[in-house]
Order: structure tokens, then C-alpha cells, then sequence
């Protein structure tokens, strides 16, 4: 069994602070009792999330930033059949235009309903079929669209993205060209669909834009268990909710954390943040060297910094 933590550590100074003061002693025990695997990533500025890549590898794909394809692996569970052709996933979005940048908003904030985003859905395909494009839909908060020029085209995962200027995450590669050329007519028809039409004499903010991530070409899986998943930090880290964030930590201290204390099957934790993502797996040795290793526990706040 493998859990994975996104967003267990931060960079943001604030979030750091808050690290300090966590008191995670399940965490705690695990850290003493374990031994640290290679760490997976290097800095803030990939395009694939740590822990994305953990997942990744998890699953037997290769590592190649920017290039894991998520799209084909989200819209095969949602029933569509991707065969060998390239896929990407397509989320609405909002983009905050500041005096300076162009921001990301969170797109679970647009709480975007299925009639409304079926409505807009159905605007664009025209357009993209036109393109040579094609759409197809998966959830009111996940599209997807398949042209031969996304097969190795490399995109910013969302988890990148939200909350920060898109510019150092917008492709520039020649294969992106054709999608460049197509989300211009894409921002035009938005702007004056009904739809936002509505939301905004709502006060409600508009979808004016796609974001496009996961593109690639659907990777065999070997077969194995796939690893758990537990996002609950994710939110509250993106949103820099920093008393959520705590609160989120402490429940996952409570609950799997001290499951995993529990667990006879060798469980492994990976603690992802914004850089790296951190395996840690059950050390074994003498009684003498587990007894030993328990009074040597280290700071949680200083593993999770590091991440």
C-alpha cells in the first residue's frame, strides 16, 4: 500500500510558519520508524506537481516533466475510449486580469453546474471541429480534446497554476501553436456567450478561458495496486488558507496517519510538496535500532519544509 500527500509542504512563508507549529504526532512516529527513499522533482518551477510524479511512477510511466498523461488516464475512468490518440483535458477557468499579471483562479471557485457548462461545451465544438479538433465531455469541471499535435506537447499541471500569473506556464513549443491560434477564437466566443452573460449580472465570475493540461498519448499501467490519494491539504495550501491548512493536517494525523501506524503490509508514506515528494518506507533492524530510532524523531516541521 502507497499514500500519497499533496501539498504537505509549502513554500509560501506564511505556510511555513504554520508548519512549526503542527503538532503531528502520528507523523512524528512514522518519521522515526522510517527511511527515506529517493526524493522525486527538484524545484517549484517543473511543470508536473511532486506528487503527480509520484503517482507517475506509481503507475510505471516515465518521468518526463510536463509529459504525463493525465488527460487519456482521467478520460478513460470517465468512460471514453482514447485508443492510441492524443488526448488533453480542458478545464474552465477564470483568468484574473491585474494591472500586472494574469492570474489563475481556483476553477472549483466558479462552482460551474452541468447545464451551464454543457451550454458552453456545445459552443465550442463547432469551432474546434472547424480547427480539426475534437472535444469531448467527461464532467462539468473536465473536457477533454484530442488533436494529433498534443501527443508530446508539455503543459503546467492546474496544481501549478491556480493562484499565480499563467505566463511562465504557457507553452511555447511549435506543436502549441495550432492550440494558441484556437484558444484566442476560444476567449472571444466565451466572452459573449449567455452564459457569462448571466453570471455576470449575477456578480458571478465569468468562464473566459480553457486551461489545457495532461496532454499525451494513453500509457499501459502495469498491473498493480494504484496508490491512495489523500488531497485534503490541497485546497486549503492553494487557497493559502493557512489555519484550514493546520486543521486539514491534524485530521490526516488522526485518521490515515495513524492507520498507516496500524498497517502490517509495509505500508509506504510519500510526503509531496512543492519541490519534491519524499518516500518513506518502514525501516527494519534489530529491536535495539527501532528502539533507538523512536528517541531520535525528527522535527516534523523541518521534514516538511524540505519538500
Amino acid at each position: 500500500m502507497q499514500l500519497i500527500v499533496p501539498f504537505a509542504g509549502v513554500l509560501s512563508e506564511a505556510g511555513r510558519h504554520a508548519a512549526q507549529s503542527l503538532s503531528l504526532p502520528h507523523l512524528e512516529r512514522l518519521l522515526a520508524r522510517s527511511q527515506a527513499g529517493a526524493a522525486l522533482g527538484g524545484d517549484e518551477h517543473s511543470s508536473s506537481a511532486p506528487h503527480e510524479l509520484a503517482l507517475a511512477q506509481a503507475l510505471g510511466w516515465p518521468l518526463i516533466d510536463g509529459r504525463l498523461p493525465w488527460a487519456a488516464f482521467a478520460a478513460q475512468r470517465d468512460g471514453i475510449d482514447t485508443g492510441t490518440r492524443a488526448i488533453g483535458q480542458l478545464t474552465p477557468v477564470h483568468l484574473h486580469v491585474g494591472t500586472e499579471q494574469v492570474t489563475l483562479t481556483d476553477p472549483a471557485a466558479l462552482a460551474l453546474d452541468a447545464a451551464d457548462a454543457r451550454s458552453l461545451f456545445d459552443a465550442l465544438r463547432p469551432l474546434f471541429a472547424d480547427a480539426g479538433f475534437v472535444l469531448h465531455w467527461g464532467h462539468e469541471q473536465r473536457w477533454y480534446v484530442e488533436h494529433a499535435s498534443l501527443a508530446e506537447l508539455a503543459t503546467a499541471s492546474l496544481d501549478r497554476v491556480i493562484g499565480r500569473n499563467v505566463d511562465p506556464w504557457l507553452p511555447e513549443t511549435r506543436p502549441s501553436r495550432a492550440w494558441q491560434r484556437l484558444l484566442s477564437e476560444t476567449q472571444m466566443l466565451l466572452h459573449s456567450h449567455d452564459v457569462n452573460t448571466r453570471r455576470e449580472s449575477l456578480g458571478l465570475s465569468s468562464v473566459n478561458s480553457l486551461w489545457l493540461s495532461g496532454c499525451g498519448v494513453a500509457t499501459a499501467a502495469p498491473a498493480q495496486r494504484e496508490p491512495r490519494i489523500d488531497d485534503r491539504l490541497r485546497t486549503p495550501a492553494l487557497s493559502e488558507d493557512w489555519a484550514a491548512w493546520a486543521d486539514a493536517w491534524h485530521a490526516l494525523d488522526a485518521g490515515p496517519l495513524a492507520d498507516l501506524l496500524d498497517a502490517r503490509d509495509g505500508a509506504t508514506l510519500i510526503l509531496a510538496g512543492e519541490r519534491r515528494a519524499l518516500p518513506l518506507a518502514p525501516r527494519y533492524g534489530s529491536a535495539w535500532q527501532r528502539l533507538r530510532s523512536a528517541w531520535q524523531r525528527p522535527q516534523v516541521h523541518r521534514v516538511l519544509n524540505e519538500l
